[in-house]
């Protein structure tokens, strides 16, 4: 027994030597003098290291050295300068990186010496911590160990950039980021890749565009984009020499979406040999016919599902009657089967040439002869609206069956009206789209001018929709309001024309002398119908029943904005909570002849500004803005249906002009067709990219003057 003791004592003296000479320890155990921290400092001792540790750290810089290295981040690089301010970024980047196993290369005994360390220096813990395989170890000059920019710790690279320089030793090396230009990110693992060698072309497409044609309310199509220039265009780019970019603008992160299918992705294209030997031009020419094709294809398919579990469900039609069910879904199938008929002579052009010639004559044939249905399909969406926003809040039966065949997977979790509202939603993207490729035609005379014929047929399509839902829709309230208005004492005015249409309608607080005093309960109100000729001011004795006070044209009208503190306000400054949101309406010329001032109030600022736009819209048209490339751009990010008349129906991906914004409303022109309107500011986003915002205006002129619009 003790001879084993004696043996075992021995072996732990032995292993004792053998760790202190290891890991370089005194005889009590602590580290020997001169040895550096390992975790604080961000160097790794070991003896047989390929480097050795500059001990005597790195020179400091003067304030001109200082002031002249910058750090350029994602809101600077050429992308953030091309694109804008609010730069996108991979998820990836914008969370914390996982703790990481020790490195290989990093010894038990430099591991050891680090939490012994730590646990006599507690402050140690708190220094930011760097592991060895998050960076690429250099070798700098003089044997000094430097970070190297390829970082694949987003965090931890800012975390060492804000470390405070006081707390650093003498031995201590500084992690810095050398102002280089920015390389490309690797490519995602849920999409194709992607850069300016291959553009995505080596990889071929596993499979049909048809596998998966998604949900057309969730695509948006490349021809759109108006800058006309893809990811990697503009990443090759470099920056402006004056270096100009916000570093302090918002970086949003967003998970994207898994590309759609290119025409360069697909197995016959790659198998062909085509794109070794085609033209740029020419290949973004095909993306752009190849994008019409499959976004039709993806239309079709969200209106197939649309009419299998909304138009031939019994049990949702057994909750209303025939003529509700006939204008909630007026004549969808013709509609579909033009989509079908369209789709069909794009894919067998598609199938007969690998490299297609070219498709403006189906697209001119088709607007021009077969997409009739879209006309009449927008011409009944007034009626759309009304008996969709009727049964939703009056039959109880159909908004349960509703919500049970919106709940079903078919429908991806969809609601109806963004499948009803899907043929506005083509019928206005089709012009961008045959714009696009009319843009990437330019090199070839005879094919640029059939995309122009194109482009023009397709835009009166456009131009005959929108003229007939807004037909139907003053048609009808014409007709309502000359049967709801009572002229009584006043000269009677016929309002049924053509010619007249209502532009807003609301109630408004009459401010008076006596009224001013009053509280606002008791306050008198009137009634505004303004129509694009004459205001008329009324009475409100019922929902449905007005008596006209006075009337006057639109021409002898003139709107001031009031204060609460204008002195010529009644009652002055100390009255201003009592008189809220006002404006003095001026009639030169009333329904007698004579000059009639009115002083109003209304319930916010918005509803102020838009009566006040809606009284000054004839100013407005003659003193149109002198650069309109100096204006607010917004992109429409979600669509929006028109509630009031003096608002604008908007589909996602519309570019609107923004002409006046007040209280989360804008008014704005929308690009495509000139038309004006009022919208929530939540339903759109705005375009900070000077590139994308002078390519939005330059295509507003061209599609102008060539489409008429």
């Amino acid at each position: 027994m003790s001879q084993r003791h004696s043996d075992s004592s021995l072996e732990e003296k032995l292993l004792e030597y053998r760790f202190h000479s290891e890991l370089r320890l005194d005889a009590k155990g602590n580290p020997a003098s001169g040895l550096p921290m390992v975790r604080g400092s961000l160097q790794v001792v070991r003896d047989n290291a390929p480097f050795q540790v500059d001990t005597s750290g790195p020179p400091p810089l003067s304030p001109k050295d200082q002031e002249s290295r910058t750090v350029i981040l994602s809101t600077q690089s050429p992308a953030a300068l091309k694109m804008g301010t609010q730069q996108l970024i991979p998820r990836s980047l914008a969370v914390s990186s996982k703790a990481k196993t020790p490195a290989r290369h990093q010894s038990f005994g430099a591991a050891v010496l680090s939490k012994e360390a730590a646990r006599r220096d507690p402050q140690l813990l708190s220094a930011p911590s760097f592991s060895l395989d998050d960076m690429d170890v250099d070798m700098g000059s003089e044997g000094a160990l430097r970070r190297n920019l390829r970082n694949r710790s987003y965090r931890a690279a800012m975390k060492g950039l804000g470390a405070p320089s006081g707390d650093r030793g003498p031995s201590q090396l500084s992690p810095k980021l050398q102002a280089l230009a920015e390389e490309p990110s690797q490519p995602s693992a849920r999409g194709p890749a992607k850069n300016k060698k291959t553009l995505g072309r080596k990889r071929a497409h596993k499979g049909s565009f048809k596998d998966d044609p998604g949900f057309y309310q969730e695509i948006r199509e490349r021809g759109l984009n108006t800058s006309h220039e893809s990811d990697d265009d503009m990443l090759d780019e470099l920056p402006s020499p004056d270096g100009t970019g916000r570093a302090d603008a918002p970086i949003v992160v967003k998970s994207y979406r898994p590309a759609q299918i290119t025409w360069s992705q697909l197995p016959e294209v790659v198998e062909s040999g085509l794109l070794d030997t085609l033209p740029p031009e020419e290949r973004k020419r095909q993306e752009a016919i190849f994008e019409i094709l499959t976004s039709e294809f993806s239309y079709q398919h969200s209106l197939s599902i649309l009419v299998a579990e909304f138009l031939h469900s019994r049990q949702l039609r057994a909750t209303m009657t025939q003529t509700e069910h006939h204008h909630l879904f007026s004549n969808i199938l013709d509609v579909l089967s033009a989509s079908q008929r369209f789709f069909e002579d794009l894919e067998q052009r598609h199938k007969a040439q690998v490299c297609v010639e070219d498709i403006s004559d189906i697209l001119e044939e088709h607007a021009e002869k077969h997409f009739h249905p879209y006309v009449v399909y927008c011409s009944n969406e007034v009626y759309q609206q009304r008996a969709l926003q009727k049964l939703t809040s009056s039959n109880a039966a159909f908004h349960e069956a509703l919500k049970e065949i919106e709940k079903r997977p078919a429908c991806g979790g969809l609601p109806m009206i963004s499948f009803l509202i899907l043929p506005m939603q083509r019928v206005t993207r089709l012009p961008l789209l045959t714009d696009t490729l009319c843009l990437k035609s330019q090199g070839h005379p005879e094919r640029y001018k059939a995309a122009s014929r194109a482009l023009k047929a397709i835009s009166k399509l456009v131009r005959q929709c929108n003229e007939g839902a807004h037909k139907m829709e003053r048609t009808e309230q014409m007709y309502t309001l000359h049967t709801q208005l009572d002229f009584g004492k006043v000269k009677s005015l016929p309002l049924i024309s053509a010619s007249r249409w209502l532009l807003k309608r609301g109630e408004l607080f009459v401010v008076e002398e006596t009224g001013i005093f009053r509280k606002l309960a008791s306050r008198p109100t009137c009634y505004l119908f303004l129509f694009n000729d004459v205001l008329v001011i009324t009475k409100k004795k019922s929902e449905d029943s007005f008596v006209v006070q006075d009337y006057a044209q639109v021409d002898h009208i003139q709107v001031q904005k009031m204060e609460p503190s204008d002195p010529s306000l009644v009652g002055g400054s100390s009255r201003s909570s009592l008189v809220p949101h006002v404006f003095q309406v001026t009639m030169l010329h009333n329904s007698e002849g004579r000059q009639e001032k009115i002083l109003l109030s209304s319930d916010s600022a918005s509803d102020r500004a838009r009566w006040i736009t809606a009284l000054t819209h004839r100013e407005r048209q003659g003193r149109g803005p002198t650069n309109k490339g100096d204006l607010l751009q917004v992109e429409v990010t979600k669509a929006y249906l028109a509630k009031q008349a003096d608002e604008i129906t908007l589909q996602q991906a519309d570019v609107v002009l923004v002409l006046e914004q007040e209280d989360g409303w804008f008014y704005g022109e929308r690009l495509r067709d000139g038309e004006m309107g009022w919208f929530p500011e939540d339903f759109a986003r705005c375009i900070t990219s000077r590139v994308a915002v002078e390519g939005n205006v330059r295509r507003m002129e061209r599609l102008r003057v060539e489409t008429g619009v």
